[in-house]
């Protein structure tokens, strides 16, 4: 069991974190790897259990010195990563690193662990319902939900890139298959 991760990507709005924390309950041999981001810490989310919310000087220093597994600017003067120290921490209590990440971190994740990852693609139905998603929030403002639409749309096509796309259509059957797919996964 030990060095495995899962990878669970998607475009922002299209149900990768809820498949996430669903699957932490599930096997509790998971651990969830925090990422690292500058962005501004959101209502509700706290700093060491949703990212690790730092500077875009801090992000830098720690590109420079080689800390990240991989990072991305996600959106202009955006950046995400996943720390080297959070991977190995996991490792060294013998549990398996599961990611929330997004489309381009999850494609890297995975050219980087190869076998050791199975990752997965959570894709929305179609554009029009992810856009219904992103207001329900009521996290972002009309542009930015602009935004993100049209990154989505380009995100989709790189579906092929994962070892396997769910289609996040009905939750609770998503979640199943999900479960499905990894404890399948975890056998090998």
């Amino acid at each position: 069991m030990k060095e495995k991760v899962v990878i669970i990507s998607a475009p922002s709005g299209a149900g990768k974190t809820t498949v996430v924390k669903h699957l932490l309950k599930v096997f509790p041999e998971f651990e969830f790897s925090v990422s690292a981001c500058n962005r501004e810490k959101r209502k509700n989310e706290i700093n060491g259990v949703d990212y690790y919310f730092i500077t875009t000087d801090e992000f830098r220093n720690k590109t420079i010195n080689n800390e990240f597994v991989e990072w991305e600017e996600v959106y202009e003067n955006c950046f995400y990563g996943t720390l080297r120290s959070e991977i190995e921490r996991i490792w060294e209590k013998g549990n398996i690193v599961i990611f929330d990440v997004d489309v381009k971190g999850g494609i890297n994740l995975k050219r980087i662990f190869g076998n050791k990852a199975l990752s997965i693609f959570i894709s929305p139905p179609n554009l029009k319902t992810l856009e219904q998603r992103l207001r329900q929030r009521l996290t972002e403002d009309e542009k930015s939900i602009e935004k993100r639409v049209a990154k989505a749309s380009l995100e989709m096509q790189f579906a092929n890139n994962f070892d396997k796309v769910l289609i996040n259509n009905n939750l609770n059957e998503t979640l199943l298959t999900a479960e499905t797919l990894i404890k399948e996964w975890l056998k090998k």
